[in-house]
């Protein structure tokens, strides 16, 4: 297994959306072997394929509940189906996030409270994940990812307008800018 590379927005492939895993190959066992060691390392709660520079459908999720509960897999190929989101502006407190490709900042979002994902393991046998809460923002964050979206696309113009200036002054915004999770300063 690897860390592998985290790309940062800008990215094209971050920007495209990602094409179906056609067969379950050795080398897509590999990926997401590497990718469950990548989303460790950084430390993240989710890692799509697009974030380390491969467009496939494909995401890792790792979250432990206030109990301890551990929530852990992968999913090839997902739909996703969510609830209408509740009216209103999202709260700072409970509703923002980050990126492992918009490195150290966080931003409230609003998101649907519970989804429902459907794809495949990495057996291919078919997969069925209703969540709620924490889980569903998971699931809604990674999905996107496989659609060419991250989170700073769907913020509201104040927050977004930061997000721009941010980037400017980081350099980000470019193809090829990505960080190596223990190898590179950066606070995800």
């Amino acid at each position: 297994m690897a860390v592998l590379p985290i790309r940062i927005m800008g990215d094209p492939v971050l920007h495209a959306p990602a094409s179906p895993v056609e067969e379950i190959t050795d080398e897509i066992r590999q990926l997401i072997a590497d990718m469950f060691e990548t989303m460790d390392a950084a430390p993240g709660v989710g890692l799509a394929a697009p974030q380390v520079g491969v467009g496939l459908r494909i995401y890792t999720y790792a979250y432990q509940d206030d109990e301890g509960n551990p929530w852990r897999g992968a999913i090839l190929n997902p739909e996703l189906w969510m609830r209408p989101l509740e009216p209103g502006e999202p709260d700072p407190d409970d509703e923002s996030e980050g990126c492992l490709s918009f490195p150290g900042e966080r931003f409230p979002l609003r998101r649907s409270e519970s989804v429902l994902v459907t794809g495949i393991d990495l057996d291919g046998e078919p997969l069925r994940i209703e969540v709620d809460g924490w889980r569903a923002r998971i699931m809604q964050h990674e999905f996107d990812h496989l659609d060419g979206i991250l989170y700073i696309d769907r913020l509201g113009d104040t927050d977004w307008k930061t997000t721009q200036k941010i980037a400017r002054k980081r350099g980000w915004g470019r193809p090829g800018q990505s960080w190596t999770p223990g190898v590179d300063d950066i606070d995800a």
